[in-house]
């Protein structure tokens, strides 16, 4: 949750070259030649095309539309994107995306999400991982419903992809900076231009600063800072007429406050023996607090604030070779990220519940992919995808004040997958085309050396390993018709599937680490897309209904000897519905008005959960 604030700002963009005079021109040509919405160019399909022309339900936000609303990183996307929830894990530093009501709660760190981010095409593929800064961005595409016919990692929710701006042919630089009612600051800068005819650079940079919301409310501290700083470089060669190098290096630092829970009911500390602390009347409201044993196991001190001190660094190269008929893209990247996190989960000064996360993660990806439009009936694209992750996760867990102990629980986690996808539309008039998509997915997914030891007493369970292997297809199956040059109806049916994977909590049982299956949703869309009173107004709705199997659920398992455990489990059916509506008004050329509505609704058909309070 965060609290309502507000920002000013200031942006300045010039271009280094003698063209002054010309940019005041063309800005002045862009506020007054028009009175319609403009055409927002995407590349959901890998192909460009205006947004409108997109048979996807999907929300486009330009880089100028980010930083005017103060969008600082992914999270903010929320408030910008209909049916779009991006919420940090029990306030802690990973996010939990979900769109139209899909989505996964997992604290560990394993397990892959149901909405994939890409950065320029790079899948990322662990929650962890997505907590950068939106800086000197082209564009934010929100894909909603399943993904992966046309992308490299397959999902069930949606997908989020963001472009940031290339090397510019001109030498440019820009900067921005925001200041926010709760002492948040954010800056950002970038220099672009060419080298020599053929390779061009471009550099960039962010810092988010400030913004403490949350208060302890014992000591009156402050909490929710943020101190993010991230970087980027790229290089844009033309290496002959028909290829071209795109490599991207980008770095991130985040030592930012994590976000504290607050009580929603009087809470009995020392399992109901202790102090009990009434419930909180301001969501503001939190405390926190380590023992000293857990602060020397974790390096922290005993004032320490929940918080966190992530490093990401990336590498990815995009080749590109014309083929005259086709277009032929190569995508090679490695991602490294390292997380030390530390989380309160008891909201308040004892030891009841804290957790301290040291993680290490390494993937490398490779797509291949072919892809032709605009030269016959059919524009289609295919493409393999290979990826191999690596995690590396010890997580300790504070109990010392409800059960007496300090948990330790250590594992490896490798998964390997390896894919074919493809996707084409057939025109068969100049209003009406098909649709039809085809992907297979084959994943092997190990868990290494899973340990949870009880400091000062040794191992409770394992070391064990675990290994599960998943083949699984996936599809769509669509119909476009143009009603007319503005207007776009369609409607498709889709195979949506979420990778399975290992519970890996603290375990009393070796029974917790059995595999859970993959979730698998067919998703059945009708929409429009339109543009009237000349292209003054824009209205895009979209209905769903969304039928699940096995979906991956948090839940708890019952041990014959330990009783409940928690576990992640599959419910064999359920679904969800619901509809969207995104429309812009532009009554004036200076002036345009957007509203975003929402609704989702979801039940279990099938599923035998177990009421642990019983």
């Amino acid at each position: 949750m965060k609290r309502s604030r507000y920002k000013i700002g200031l942006v300045v963009v010039t271009s280094l070259a003698p063209v002054f005079a010309y940019a005041q021109t063309a800005l002045a040509q862009t506020i007054l030649d028009t009175d319609a919405l403009p055409q927002v160019i995407v590349s959901a399909q890998k192909r460009v095309q205006s947004g409108q022309d997109v048979a996807i339900p999907l929300t486009v936000l330009s880089g100028a539309d980010l930083e005017k609303d103060g969008a600082a990183s992914v999270r903010d996307l929320e408030y910008l994107t209909p049916s779009l929830q991006v919420v940090p894990q029990f306030g802690g530093g990973q996010p939990v995306f979900r769109l139209r009501g899909v989505g996964f709660d997992d604290y560990a760190s394993n397990n892959s999400p149901t909405v994939t981010l890409y950065v320029d095409q790079t899948a990322y593929p662990f929650p962890i991982m997505t907590n950068g800064l939106l800086f000197d961005v082209d564009r934010a595409e929100v894909l909603r419903g399943p993904q992966g016919t046309l992308y490299g990692v397959n999902t069930t929710g949606g997908a989020v992809n963001i472009l940031t701006n290339r090397p510019t042919r001109q030498l440019e630089a820009g900067a921005s900076f925001q200041y926010g009612s709760l002492g948040e600051a954010d800056l950002s800068g970038y220099v672009s231009g060419p080298i020599t005819d053929s390779l061009r650079v471009r550099l960039s940079a962010a810092t988010e600063q400030g913004g403490a919301w949350q208060t302890n409310r014992t000591t009156g501290q402050s909490l929710g800072d943020a101190d993010v700083k991230a970087i980027r470089a790229q290089i844009d060669w033309d290496v002959t007429e028909r290829l071209n190098l795109l490599l991207n290096i980008h770095d991130v630092a985040d030592q930012s406050d994590n976000l504290g829970t607050y009580l929603i009911r009087p809470f009995a500390t020392e399992g109901g023996a202790g102090p009990v602390i009434p419930a909180d009347s301001s969501h503001s409201a939190t405390s926190w607090g380590l023992s000293p044993g857990f602060a020397q196991l974790t390096g922290l001190s005993t004032n320490a604030k929940p918080s966190r001190d992530n490093n990401s660094l990336g590498f990815d190269a995009t080749l590109t070779y014309d083929l005259d008929f086709a277009k032929l893209t190569s995508i090679s990247s490695y991602e490294t990220f390292n997380r030390r996190e530390y989380d309160d989960w008891d909201a308040s000064a004892s030891p009841e519940s804290d957790e301290f996360f040291d993680s290490t993660v390494r993937v490398f990806s490779q797509e291949l992919r072919i892809g032709q439009s605009g030269q016959g009936p059919v524009d289609w694209v295919a493409g393999a995808y290979y990826s191999n992750e690596k995690l590396h996760e010890q997580f300790l867990s504070d109990f010392t004040n409800v059960f007496g102990f300090i948990a330790d629980t250590a594992y490896g986690q490798t998964a390997i997958s390896e894919s074919g996808f493809g996707q084409a539309e057939y025109h068969l008039t100049e209003q009406l085309s098909l649709v039809a998509g085809l992907r297979y997915e084959h994943e092997n997914r190990t868990l290494d050396h899973f340990t949870t030891s009880i400091v000062g007493a040794g191992p409770l369970t394992g070391p064990a390993d675990r290994a599960a292997s998943f083949g699984e297809f996936s599809g769509k199956a669509g119909i476009n018709y143009k009603l007319d040059e503005h207007t776009l109806l369609y409607a498709d049916i889709s195979r949506g599937v979420k990778s399975g994977g290992f519970t890996a909590y603290n375990s009393e049982s070796l029974a917790q680490l059995s595999a859970f299956k993959p979730e698998v949703l067919l998703a059945y869309e009708v929409g429009a897309k339109a543009d009237l009173l000349g292209g003054r107004l824009r209205l895009n709705p979209s209905a769903y209904y969304y039928d699940y199997s096995n979906q991956q659920v948090q839940s708890v398992i019952i041990d014959p000897v330990f009783g409940a455990i928690g576990a992640i489990v599959n419910a064999p059916k359920s679904k969800i519905y619901g509809g969207e509506i995104e429309a812009v008004a532009k009554p004036l050329p200076s002036l345009s008005i957007t509203q975003e509505i929402g609704y989702s609704k979801g039940q279990f058909d099938q599923f035998s959960d177990v009421n642990v309070a019983a």
